[in-house]
């Protein structure tokens, strides 16, 4: 079995025999409950995150004053799960900073020199892209755009590295600041494909998604839906068109 094949198939065993560790209980996942962990997998939530969120949702379970019935579905930790993703992706950044503050730029997983080479990885993919076009918008514009923003980004922490390696302080560039600025390229590059994008394919993505989504919509809060629909919509668009996550949480 390669790598990626691995991978995917423990990202699933993962989560369900953590799932029953929690339950106390063997049963066996509906098919419902598989479409949903595809679903994460498919917007690219963390197996740590999934982990992490259904404990928490069995933590304030076990925390009610009556508990009548069992958790039998896995829809019950969504909200959860999606929590814990938004709270690692944070702790994530904020911890680079802080070692980096008291430890200098070392192997924090956040170094100038690794954080700028994806940078320009992404730079290169934007760059070769080949985006649909319609009149009066123009997403290859809006992609040479980012690219151009990313590049100069990239070019500023590799200013940082060679200052670092002659002992000179380097210039700071806090990680969250990066990390905003990149979110706000990933809702650009979004809109622009969600504008640009034929009609029939974004129906087609949705209706997928829909379909999908559809069994837990009486089981999860109406935020918490439109968020898994926007992120899958979103992937599948960037899958479609080969672009890349700009995110440091996907370096």
């Amino acid at each position: 079995m390669n790598a990626v094949v691995e991978n995917y198939f423990n990202y699933f065993t993962e989560i369900e025999e953590h799932y029953h560790r929690r339950r106390g209980a063997t049963l066996l996942l509906s098919t419902l409950d598989w479409a949903l962990i595809e679903t994460w997998k498919d917007a690219g939530v963390p197996l740590q995150a999934v982990l992490r969120g259904i404990d928490d949702a069995f933590d304030k379970y076990e925390q009610r004053p009556t508990r009548s019935q069992k958790i039998n579905s896995l829809a019950y930790c969504a909200q959860a799960v999606l929590a814990a993703t938004e709270e690692m992706k944070e702790a994530a950044v904020g911890a680079s900073r802080e070692e980096s503050e008291t430890r200098g730029i070392e192997t924090t997983g956040f170094e100038p020199a690794t954080v700028a080479s994806f940078l320009r990885k992404n730079v290169a993919i934007l760059k070769a892209a080949n985006l649909p076009e319609r009149t009066g918008i123009s997403a290859g514009s809006v992609a040479k755009d980012i690219a151009e923003t990313l590049e100069r980004l990239s070019k500023q922490l590799e200013g940082m590295t060679s200052e670092t390696e002659a002992k000179i302080p380097p210039k700071s560039m806090r990680m969250e600041d990066l990390e905003r600025q990149l979110t706000l390229l990933e809702e650009k590059l979004f809109s622009i494909l969600s504008a640009v994008a034929p009609d029939s394919e974004v129906l087609s993505v949705r209706t997928q998604a829909d379909r999908e989504l559809a069994p837990y919509r009486s089981k999860m809060p109406a935020a918490q839906l439109e968020q898994l629909l926007k992120q899958y919509t979103y992937k599948r668009l960037l899958e479609r068109y080969g672009l890349p996550r700009l995110s440091l949480f996907y370096m």
